[in-house]
């Protein structure tokens, strides 16, 4: 296992946090930017070059993960503009605290660079979690301890990390989101899938106190993440797949999935948008805006499983718009059935308006949990080329934890080409995961690889050993062809999906 590897994973340890006691907190103007911080606005598309050839910031990991109420935070808002200022909301048993904030890249390895440091700020325990009784939502009630200055700062997805005088770290996530998307291939961080699984303050979409009959109804992105590394599942669901986007050179861009919701030109003249390892809950506007999209010629890749299942809307909260994610799960429960049954919170495939996510994806969602191999049974060489991979390779534990297939009983967009059919055995049935490519009438290509793993294993997450090893340069390469190919304009005109659903049986 790469040293990376660890590194990660020991920030990811899940410590749960500590209530905390009330108290007052100072708003402390932050200071400038050091000299390294200097960066490209995203105006050409060699930005991404030039941003990548600075050097890294070494020791930019946690360090020591924070104990439970150690130090803990979160951003008023998921994403910025370049130059917005952005206030944090610290919570601390230690007497001080400082905030850096890093921009993840590639960097000629080391994975990030410094772009802003704050003087050490007076640190104070905040008060604790508070729940709403109707919808069970908790939040944390927090005064702002200081604000950040984005101007001048490249965008991209930043950890902003928090260090206590008495030695424990965390992040807070922010994504600085491009201002124009056209040309651009976008980068979709998966901000209400984080959210959905935040259990901070004792709830979350999916358990309370008492299990799944007591989650909220209703979560709040006004809390920190309650795993002490402070991203939610952005280390292993993302990262990976961010810094290999950078290090490709490509015209990136960055988005999140509420600012999807929030703007209709959001990905407006992309030229692809990629989702990344875990992109399960959707509101209706962020998904009719991405199928508009690819309907105008817009690439799109999912490259995780699951995607566009949970069906949420947004509401606002004390800190502005969309900072509530709702999701009742069960129509019955939900105020908005009989009256908007379109909104109603019930996965996508059920509810009173049943619209099953495969007419996007391309492949249906089946079951959890499972591992298998991953077996190809399709390469063509646009995808495929100079990884070494064929039909019949066999990529050892790539298939799982969740895992989709191709169902013609749901509807499903033709031609679609399937490259990976698995067997699978989940819940004590046999079926297949799919991995497929399929092609539109605008010319945009889509692919689903139809498994959680596919960008842990780009940090050598799946697998162990040289199986680890052989995983991660096959799915690297398939994985910077498909960013180079779809960068390139509409991939399903230059390259479109050869049908082959009858022949592999799915």
């Amino acid at each position: 296992m790469s040293s990376r590897r660890l590194r990660l994973l020991a920030a990811s340890a899940a410590l749960l946090c500590a209530a905390c006691t009330p108290t007052s907190s100072l708003s402390v103007p932050a200071s400038p930017s050091p000299p390294e911080a200097s960066g490209p606005p995203a105006a050409s598309a060699d930005w991404v070059r030039t941003e990548n050839a600075h050097a890294g910031t070494p020791g930019w990991q946690i360090a020591r993960p924070s104990g439970p109420g150690e130090i803990e935070g979160y951003a008023d808002t998921v994403s910025a503009e370049p130059g917005r200022q952005v206030r944090l909301f610290v919570s601390t048993t230690a007497a001080r605290f400082r905030a850096e904030a890093f921009r993840v890249g590639w960097y000629d390895g080391v994975g990030a660079r410094r772009y802003w440091s704050s003087p050490r700020v007076a640190g104070h325990r905040q008060p604790p979690a508070t729940t709403t009784a109707d919808t069970r939502t908790a939040s944390a009630p927090w005064r702002p301890s200081l604000t950040m200055p984005t101007a001048g700062w490249a965008p991209g997805n930043y950890l902003i990390r928090l260090t206590a005088d008495s030695g424990g770290q965390t992040y807070v996530p922010l994504t600085l989101r491009t201002p124009d998307a056209a040309g651009r291939v976008l980068i979709l961080n998966a901000v209400t899938t984080w959210q959905a699984y935040n259990g901070w303050g004792g709830r979350s979409l999916y358990k309370g106190p008492r299990g799944y009959p007591d989650r909220s109804y209703a979560v709040s992105f006004d809390r920190p993440y309650d795993r002490n590394d402070g991203t939610g599942l952005y280390l292993i669901d993302e990262l990976p797949a961010v810094r290999l986007a950078e290090r490709s050179g490509i015209n990136l861009g960055y988005l999140t999935d509420v600012d999807l919701d929030r703007d209709p030109d959001a990905v407006r003249g992309a030229r692809a948008v990629i989702s990344l390892g875990h992109d399960e809950y959707w509101s209706t506007a962020m998904r009719d805006r991405l199928t508009a999209a690819r309907d105008a010629g817009t690439n799109v890749a999912f490259l995780g499983a699951n995607a566009v299942y949970r069906h949420i809307r947004f509401d606002r909260a004390a800190t502005g718009d969309r900072r509530l994610e709702i999701d009742y799960k069960e129509p019955r429960l939900d105020p908005l059935l009989g009256k908007n049954d379109a909104e109603v919170t019930a996965d996508w495939p059920r509810g009173p308006r049943p619209r099953p996510q495969s007419d996007l994806t391309g492949t249906f969602y089946e079951c959890n949990p499972v591992r298998a191999p991953m077996v190809l049974t399709a390469t063509p060489a646009w995808l495929f080329a100079g990884s070494g991979a064929g039909p019949g390779t066999t990529l050892p534990r790539l298939v799982g934890s969740e895992y989709d297939r191709v169902n013609l009983a749901v509807p499903t967009p033709r031609p679609i080409q399937v490259l990976a059919h698995s067997p699978v055995t989940c819940g004590g049935r046999r079926s297949f995961a799919d991995m497929a490519y399929y092609s539109t009438p605008s010319g945009a290509g889509v692919l689903n690889v139809g498994t959680n793993m596919w960008v842990r294993a780009l940090d050598r997450g799946a697998g162990t050993g040289a199986d680890a090893a052989r995983n991660e340069a096959i799915v690297s390469r398939v994985t910077t062809n498909l960013l180079h190919a779809f960068a390139a304009g509409p991939a399903g005109a230059a390259h479109p999906a050869v049908d082959n659903v009858t022949e592999i049986g799915s």
